[in-house]
């Protein structure tokens, strides 16, 4: 046995100790340095921002803030006993001190706007996820606009994305607010340009841009055409107003742009959600399958953006692979191509209101691995092949007169060609020539035909 002093002898067992964990520790030892804080006693810091004074210890502020942490151990500020902060609410300041010693703090509506941007200062994290986690459940179509741009300005992207997720759900009635009547024409672009954009009719895209632009007329009148183009909407100007065309005079002097949908839709009705929210992005007239090595199909797919799935629709009334694609307003063109034994001419269009497929009048030329698209209500078709020889001509579709017409043809014959619109005019990109592989483009403006 060993002895010890006081007489209290003890066994010699080898290897025996007892461990102690306090689990209360760090949280009295907290509790006390707070409490010491709060009296100024053994404080070696004292941070100045606007009027106020907050003393603290620097070893409490820098093991909790790698803001402070690099502050303190640099070789100039390390010995420091007074520092002056800007930009920051002081506040918000003498609250994350008070975190600092406590790990406790209170995110309300009084406080988050200058609790977050001076948490992501100091780069005290959990705090931040509070501040955001708040202002995700105070989303409402009265705020959301703000909570995106304030989350968008401190960079806090879930809080975006979930923000500007609930805008895009909630469209109709965030379109009322002032803050959307406030936004910047990029925004309001982006906005209903969306594949999510979520609404019960496709004219409630339009009354919210009218809306918009008579906020402030004036100045925002000059930006309906670049508005009308990028809508989801087709938005033209037909020589006179139709029953189902929606006009306003803010914006006469312009030939007030009309919204026309559907001549199957009548005035008031309004499109079942799901055919709504479904874009038509592929057709599928090329697969394997069969006893050959590839069958020519007239199947037609529809993505629905809400539930990130493929649904069969009605099917092509002619197969067709090599086909052009285009949409205009609320109906799918489907522009040529090749059944099989021959290059195709004919035009078919898809409603989904009605789930079907109806014949156009067909293109003066056939063409096969042509280029398509849709500018300003009218349907563009240029180069491909038809049969023989690769094309460089173009015509042009007028779905409301049901006519084609020639228009200027290409100066390089290209067929396997994209074609795509900006701002106004068509572009004409790559493609195959019979000889080579194409890197040119060529542009196409409407206005002077050239």
């Amino acid at each position: 046995p060993a002895a010890m002093e006081g007489g209290v002898q003890l066994l010699n067992r080898e290897g025996h100790s007892i461990s102690h964990n306090s689990k209360r520790h760090y949280h009295d030892a907290f509790v006390c340095m707070n409490r010491m804080r709060q009296r100024g006693l053994l404080c070696d810091i004292v941070l100045h921002v606007g009027t106020k004074e907050i003393k603290a210890h620097k070893v409490v502020l820098a093991s909790c803030s790698p803001y402070f942490h690099a502050m303190f151990t640099s070789k100039y500020e390390s010995r420091q006993t007074h520092v002056t902060l800007h930009d920051i609410d002081p506040q918000a300041l003498e609250q994350l001190v008070q975190y600092a010693y406590t790990a406790e703090i209170v995110v309300g509506e009084g406080n988050v706007q200058t609790l977050l941007p001076a948490a992501s200062l100091l780069q005290l994290n959990g705090v931040r996820d509070a501040c955001c986690k708040f202002l995700l459940s105070q989303l409402d179509p009265s705020n959301c606009l703000g909570i995106r741009g304030f989350a968008d300005t401190h960079s806090c992207s879930d809080l975006l994305k979930s923000a500007h997720k609930y805008v895009l759900q909630h469209f109709v009635e965030v379109s009322k607010t002032e803050e959307f009547m406030l936004l910047p024409l990029k925004q309001v672009l982006d906005l209903i340009s969306s594949d999510s954009l979520n609404v019960p009719s496709e004219e409630e895209v339009y009354r919210a841009v009218l809306n918009w632009v008579k906020h402030d007329v004036d100045s925002r009148r000059q930006h309906v055409p670049r508005v009308s183009v990028l809508g989801r909407v087709t938005w033209f100007y037909p020589p006179a107003p139709t029953a189902s065309s929606v006009q306003h005079p803010a914006v006469g002097h312009l030939e007030a742009p009309i919204i026309c949908l559907s001549s199957s839709i009548q005035p008031g009705q309004v499109l079942p959600q799901s055919l709504l929210n479904w874009h038509l992005l592929s057709l599928c007239p090329l697969c394997a399958g069969g006893g050959s090595l590839f069958a020519i199909h007239g199947d037609c797919e529809a993505y629905d953006t809400r539930t990130d799935r493929w649904h069969m629709v009605a099917s092509m009334s002619t197969r067709r692979a090599r086909v052009g694609v285009a949409a205009i307003g609320n109906k799918l063109y489907a522009v040529g191509g090749y059944d099989g034994t021959s290059d195709l001419a004919t035009v078919e269009s898809y409603d989904p209101v009605t789930n079907s497929w109806q014949p156009e009048v067909s293109m003066g030329t056939r063409r096969s691995c042509l280029g398509v698209a849709a500018l300003h209500g009218l349907l563009y078709a240029a180069g491909g092949y038809d049969g023989a020889s690769c094309l460089n001509s173009a015509e042009r579709y007028d779905p409301l007169t049901g006519t084609w017409t020639s228009i200027a043809a290409m100066s390089t014959r290209r067929r396997y060609v994209r074609v795509a619109t900006l701002e106004g005019n068509l572009y004409a990109v790559g493609g195959y020539d019979s000889s080579s592989h194409l890197a040119t483009v060529e542009k196409y403006e409407p206005q002077v035909n050239s």
